[in-house]
């Protein structure tokens, strides 16, 4: 069995573009499929020419792939591609209105979730689906509690058996501790471990690595290698076309819709895998204008959180320095303290001790009103929980930091924000059908932006950005990446906060990094490398 980031034999190579796009046959066995070449193995989970229609649009059309045991295929797209279509049709989310879904080489056709959960089909999804107010152990095992010979559950057996889990992803975590008190980051960690407790033939995951740190993103990469060995299929969607290249072994890319290529991922580039994704040149990690840093904004000394407060005393000795016109980048892996840094700015989170300096003088927020007063913009991690209100429209979430003053008694200038919205959406180049639709009918590049605009159109003097691409595509990231230098080109100082090494150092004008809620160094980006950040990451010095 080959190492998913291994190139495959050279009896087994097929050219880098399929003739069938989405379905490329893969060689991990012996056993061959009736009437298929030497050496290829069947197809576990087979899409033929999937079909679905959504309000009479067409969002996918004819599009096929396969997964033979123990095969890693990445499939790729921007968003709006037809990526989370696939992925319902194959776990039961939703039926297609055209094609057919073998499994085994049999139809089979799933009308609900469960359904395709009891055939051995897992999904890890990239918008979290655990239950805050379930301990860590009950939300791994929900659907599937194990019990015991008089039918009740065995919550020793539970806990010892989420235990093993989340140590074979390298966490030590409580259990017992409910879900909602964890980072993002670690909600992501439990989410794969509980795909990790079923017996699953097919584990499907979307985005896993979003809010992942590189060292908690290399070992998903050996969890992937030892799942393949095992035989299982997966099916690897993610944006970060560097994870592509080192745990896929083939790939199927989506564009409006339709599979336009397919092959082997030691026969492609990242170059040739963007243009098919975007359909046009993408020129990434594009530099902007030279910038010119200011007056110190934000002066953190010595900053840490309230001991026994939210997951612990995650920042105990926090400085740092932000000036006006510049984009420091937090670089830390997951439990280093960032977010919490940045909460308690904002007013999130009770100060412990230290002091925050903001344009030269002592100040509290106290809460995320106070922050706003005083010039201070938050972009949190967390986009569908804490950023958004899903059920209202573009416009009334680009509103919501009353960035547009209110009209005579009050009442909200609807007009005017519609008119500053709309100036936004030509400038930034937000795509959206109708500024009236839910702002989840957006790709999350999109309703990224959005939530950027509101900022920007308040005129912040301080904008903090948390995990700014997460989940957003190539072509899409790029356009959020040149939003981010020209706000700080426009004398904003920015702090940014990325798991994304390279994103950090494309982006920053300054580094510094955290481990264990302590500053371990800072350092010009021009000299800085993915590998020096990480050993101060990780290690004092």
């Amino acid at each position: 069995m080959s190492h998913p980031s291994s190139p495959l034999g050279k009896d087994q190579q097929k050219p880098g573009r399929a003739s069938s796009p989405g379905v490329l046959p893969f060689a991990p066995g012996s056993d061959a499929a009736p009437g298929s070449a030497p050496g290829v193995t069947a197809p576990l989970l087979e899409a033929r020419g999937f079909v679905k229609r959504f309000f009479g649009v067409t969002v996918l059309d004819g599009v096929s792939l396969s997964l033979a045991p123990g095969e890693v295929r990445a499939l790729l797209g921007e968003n709006g591609a037809g990526k989370s279509t696939i992925i319902n049709l194959l776990s039961g989310v939703h039926q297609p209105d055209g094609g057919v879904l073998l499994l085994d080489g049999a139809p089979v056709r799933f009308t609900r979730p469960l359904e395709a959960d009891h055939a051995g089909i897992s999904v890890i999804r990239q918008e979290l689906s655990l239950f805050p107010d379930l301990s860590v152990a009950e939300a791994i095992f929900a659907g599937h509690l194990p019990l015991t010979r008089l039918g009740l559950v065995d919550w020793r057996q539970m806990r010892e058996a989420a235990r093993k889990a989340l140590a074979r992803l390298g966490l030590e975590i409580d259990v017992r501790a409910p879900v909602a008190s964890l980072s993002i980051a670690h909600q992501q960690m439990v989410e794969i471990a509980r795909a990790l407790t079923r017996k699953s033939r097919v584990v499907i995951m979307d985005e896993p690595t979003a809010s992942l740190s590189p060292n908690e993103v290399a070992h998903l990469g050996e969890i992937i290698a030892q799942l393949s060995a095992e035989g299982v299929a997966v099916l690897y969607v993610s944006h970060r076309l560097d994870e592509i290249r080192a745990f896929c072994q083939t790939y199927t890319v989506l564009r409006d819709g339709k599979a336009v290529s397919a092959g082997l991922v030691s026969e492609t580039d990242i170059p040739s895998l963007i243009r098919d994704m975007a359909g046009r040149e993408v020129e990434i990690g594009a530099a902007g204008a030279a910038r010119q840093a200011g007056a110190p904004v934000l002066d953190l000394q010595h900053l840490a959180s309230v001991p026994g407060g939210r997951g612990g005393q995650r920042v105990r000795d926090v400085s740092l320095v932000v000036r006006a016109g510049e984009i420091l980048g937090l670089a830390g892996i997951v439990g280093a303290g960032r977010t919490e840094t940045a909460r308690m700015i904002f007013g999130l989170d009770p100060v412990g001790s230290g002091e925050i300096l903001l344009n030269g003088r002592s100040f509290r927020a106290g809460s995320p009103a106070a922050a706003m007063a005083a010039g201070i913009g938050y972009v949190p991690e967390d986009r569908k929980g804490l950023s958004i209100l899903p059920d209202r429209s573009v416009a009334e979430n680009f509103a919501l930091t009353g960035a547009v003053p209110a009209g005579p008694l009050g009442w909200n200038d609807r007009p005017g924000e519609a008119k500053a919205l709309a100036g936004f959406v030509q400038r930034l180049g937000i795509r959206a059908a109708s500024l009236r639709a839910p702002i989840t009918t957006l790709s999350g590049g999109n309703q990224q932006k959005v939530i950027l605009a509101r900022w920007i159109a308040l005129k912040p003097k301080l904008l903090i950005i948390d995990e700014p691409t997460r989940g957003i595509d190539v072509g899409a990231k790029e356009d959020v990446h040149s939003l981010i230098r020209e706000i700080a080109a426009g004398g904003v100082a920015v702090l940014l906060i990325s798991s994304d090494l390279p994103e950090v150092l494309a982006l920053s004008d300054r580094i510094v990094t955290l481990r264990e809620g302590e500053t371990t160094s800072e350092q010009p980006a021009a000299h800085a490398t993915s590998e020096g950040l990480m050993a101060r990451m990780t290690r004092h010095g």
